[in-house]
Order: C-alpha cells, then sequence, then structure tokens
C-alpha cells in the first residue's frame, strides 16, 4: 500500500495530535467507533502500528511518529496545492485579473530593493498582477508552504531554504538598533558581545516557527511594537542594514563589525511549474 487518502490523514493526525480518540472525534465532528475503525483499517493497510493504546490513553509508536511528521506536510501540500489553483484560475477573487501571484514580504524589509523588483517586472510585456502580502517576523516560510504565497523575499540566516528553490538577490551587513538616548548610540561601530551583555537593554526576541528563544528580552510580535520598544529604551535590536528606511528619530543605527551578513532570496515552491511565476524570478534575477 504505498497512498494514503487526505480523510485517512486527517483523522489520524487527529488522534495523533489530541491522544485521545474521545477528543479527536469531537474535533472531526464524528462519533468515537467509527474514528477507531478508520485508524485501526489504516493501520491494517500499512501493515504498522500507529498507536499504542493502554489503560493510561493513546500513544505514538516510532511509526505513528513518522506518519504525524509527513503527514502534517503532505496535508499542507494538498491545501497549498488547491490554493495555488484557485489563484491561478482567479477563484479567489472573482473579477481581479486571472494571472496573479503573492509575493510574501517582512514588513519593511528591504524596501528599496522590493521597490526595484515590482517596477521592472511591471515593466515587462504580459507582466501578472503582484499582491504583495506583509508578514510578521520569519513568517514567509509558513506562508510559502502552505499556498498563501506564491514567492517570498527571504532572508538567510534567518529564514530557512530548506524545501524551495531560491536565487540570491542581495547581501548586506547588519545594524544594532539602539535608543538614541543611550550610550551604546555614541558609538562609531559596536560587536555583537558589546550588545548581548547590556543590563539595561536586553536584545529584543522573535519567533523561530512559532517559539522564542530564551532571555531576558521582550517578546517582539510586530515591527511597530518593536520601534516603540527601542524608542523607550527597552530593548536593542539587530537587524538587517536596510531596516535603516523605517527607524524613528529616536532610533540610532550603529553598524555591527563580526555579525554575519543577511542574504535576500527570492524563494519559490521546488516544484513549481507555473510560467508567471518563471517570469517574476526572471526578472529578480537580472537586477
Amino acid at each position: 500500500m504505498d497512498t494514503l487518502e487526505t480523510r485517512e490523514l486527517r483523522y489520524f493526525l487527529a488522534v495523533a495530535e489530541e491522544l485521545h480518540f474521545g477528543r479527536a472525534a469531537e474535533r472531526l465532528g464524528m462519533s468515537q467507533p467509527p474514528l477507531s475503525r478508520a485508524i485501526q483499517q489504516l493501520e491494517r493497510r500499512i501493515g504498522v502500528s500507529l498507536l499504542e493504546r493502554n489503560r493510561r490513553g493513546v500513544s505514538l509508536t516510532d511509526a505513528g511518529e513518522v506518519l504525524l511528521h509527513e503527514g502534517r506536510a503532505a496535508l499542507d501540500a494538498t491545501a497549498a496545492a488547491a490554493r495555488r489553483t484557485r489563484r491561478a484560475g482567479g477563484a479567489d477573487s472573482p473579477g481581479a485579473p486571472r494571472s496573479r501571484l503573492v509575493l510574501a514580504v517582512k514588513a519593511a524589509s528591504s524596501h528599496e530593493l522590493l521597490q526595484k523588483l515590482l517596477d521592472a517586472y511591471a515593466a515587462e510585456p504580459g507582466a501578472a498582477e503582484i499582491e504583495v502580502l506583509p508578514c510578521g517576523m520569519c513568517e514567509q516560510e509558513e506562508l510559502l508552504r502552505d499556498g498563501r504565497a506564491d514567492v517570498a523575499l527571504m532572508h538567510a540566516p534567518y529564514n530557512s531554504l530548506a524545501g524551495f528553490d531560491s536565487e540570491e538577490l542581495q547581501t548586506e551587513g547588519q545594524i544594532a538598533v539602539v535608543p538614541s538616548g543611550h550610550p551604546l548610540a555614541a558609538r562609531k561601530t559596536l560587536s555583537l558581545a558589546d550588545v548581548s551583555t547590556v543590563p539595561d537593554l536586553p536584545l529584543a526576541r522573535w519567533p523561530r516557527h512559532g517559539t522564542y528563544s530564551p532571555g531576558p528580552g521582550p517578546e517582539i510580535h510586530d515591527q511597530t511594537q518593536l520601534a516603540q520598544l527601542i524608542a523607550l529604551g527597552r530593548t536593542v535590536a539587530i537587524l538587517p542594514d536596510s531596516a535603516r528606511s523605517w527607524l524613528w528619530a529616536k532610533h540610532t543605527a550603529v553598524p555591527l563589525t563580526d555579525a554575519p551578513p543577511v542574504v535576500t532570496h527570492i524563494a519559490w515552491p521546488a516544484h513549481s511549474r507555473s510560467l508567471t511565476l518563471a517570469g517574476l524570478i526572471r526578472t529578480a534575477a537580472q537586477l
């Protein structure tokens, strides 16, 4: 048995995530007996046990752990395929141009590069409409994987390019953004050690794959929150040099001498066969 139905995967993922047949059945809007039978049938078809059932409850076997990971990716892929297909046919926005691409970008990041790309592509014959989708910190990967975006501007080492095709567009240094009234603002340059050990100015933290790294600094949810906390003297941030474009008067940008460079890529799903997307990538590669 080399194929799985999406219905089977949805049933199994509900049980695997809840580790309780009753709650999984409620989540799926069905009764428990047919759900139990469906899981048992799936195990027989695959030929391995996916769940351990005992008086203490339900737990995943090693094989179940694999299917949990692979099943999530498979369902995400089918949802992404449906979203991109609907967008290509214009079904997601009736009345909009049929030729349309959604470009995910981190809010206020690489503004000059983004404008240059949009202007260059708009000048191409038969250019599609580009919908720019601003997103939060490190959200481009998720938007690209689940089909809400067709293409994204991503920044290594902050974003993972695993599973995507990409084209390198720009390399830049990093800066420390500090409150203008802080002693660090008077420095010509700083090192990573200089900004990571300031008791009254902890480093800002933002999520990677939904979790925040440990530390005393504030958890950042969006650019506006970050800008305000820096201006209030509550945090310092390490950002690409292009972030200078959105800094406030109460911010000071100081170059970092030992921070790794940030490389901006345009990235897209490796399996894409969209001619419209290929045209945008060609334009980006010529910038």
